[in-house]
């Protein structure tokens, strides 16, 4: 059972996310190495700036730029955890006005569960944490992404409710033979249960091998659930050329995919790592 939220959006049709926001903070001046989410408190304007083009795109949803921003992640502990978080809602609010929703990022904490790195109950924490400041934000939604490990999603999911938003939560799949296998092994049916039994409002998968290797990805998906389906590539595999990171999928190319993904069963669709405000233009007129 969704919320009524996801099932008036689904209702209408496919909808449209946006695209990667770390490439572009890099051409608004981000230095390597520099944490992103910093950004929401030193340079607002510029996070606004990103979070704008893509409502300019054809964005139905846009999200914030907090995906780095659990106490782990940022690692230095005189940042402002609840800060980081609320700016970072407010600042795609924002951008998105009465036009456009906003659901706020949530990634991993980079700690290992499965080797005692972390107690789920820190996990838990750190997760409701932010989640309580995104809120606070004036999020419509929130969205668990690039997960490897199940567990860590599950609590993930679980802490989040708590809060009252509609919750997406999606995992990575960019291992084994066929690219269809979480880094811990999972495969997207036994994530699309487990997330489902956790309290997911939609389930699905982000970064990855690519929009070519989506399609399959997204068909198990479906076919383990009857919950909406969340979907955002990458712009195919990074190469590095002259020590920049290069993707050579082009925005129409890109966009001549999402029919694929569709049939598959996705609802949402939207772009990974290496996809601008013009891969989501692309697809914005391919959906019409």
């Amino acid at each position: 059972m969704t919320t009524p939220l996801i099932e008036d959006l689904v209702a209408r049709g496919a909808v449209l996310t946006d695209g990667a926001w770390g490439t572009q903070l890099h051409a608004h001046g981000l230095s390597p190495g520099q944490l992103p989410d910093r950004w929401n408190l030193s340079h607002p304007d510029r996070v606004e700036a990103v979070a704008r083009s893509y409502v300019a795109a054809g964005s139905q949803i846009i999200l914030t730029n907090t995906f780095q921003a659990n106490r782990f992640a940022l690692r230095d502990p005189v940042d402002d955890v609840v800060a980081i978080n609320r700016a970072g809602a407010e600042i795609s609010r924002r951008a998105a006005g009465d036009r456009v929703l906003v659901f706020a990022t949530i990634g991993p904490t980079n700690k290992l569960l499965i080797i005692g790195d972390v107690h789920e109950d820190e996990v838990r924490d750190a997760f409701s944490e932010q989640a309580a400041a995104l809120a606070e934000g004036g999020a419509d939604g929130i969205v668990i992404e690039t997960m490897s490990d199940i567990a860590e999603a599950e609590i993930a999911v679980e802490a989040v409710r708590t809060v009252g938003l509609p919750v997406v939560a999606c995992m990575t799949f960019d291992t084994g033979k066929k690219k269809d296998r979480t880094m811990t092994g999972v495969t997207p049916s036994q994530a699309a249960q487990a997330l489902a039994a956790a309290g997911a409002d939609v389930i699905g998968a982000n970064c990855g091998a690519g929009i070519d290797a989506a399609a399959p990805i997204c068909a198990a998906l479906a076919g383990a659930t009857d919950l909406p389906v969340w979907m955002k590539a990458n712009a195919g595999m990074p190469e590095l050329v002259a020590d920049e990171v290069v993707y050579r999928t082009t925005p129409e190319e890109f966009a001549g995919h999402v029919d694929d993904l569709l049939a598959a069963g996705a609802d949402f669709v939207g772009g990974c790592c290496g996809t601008t405000p013009e891969f989501i233009a692309a697809v914005a007129r391919h959906l019409g």
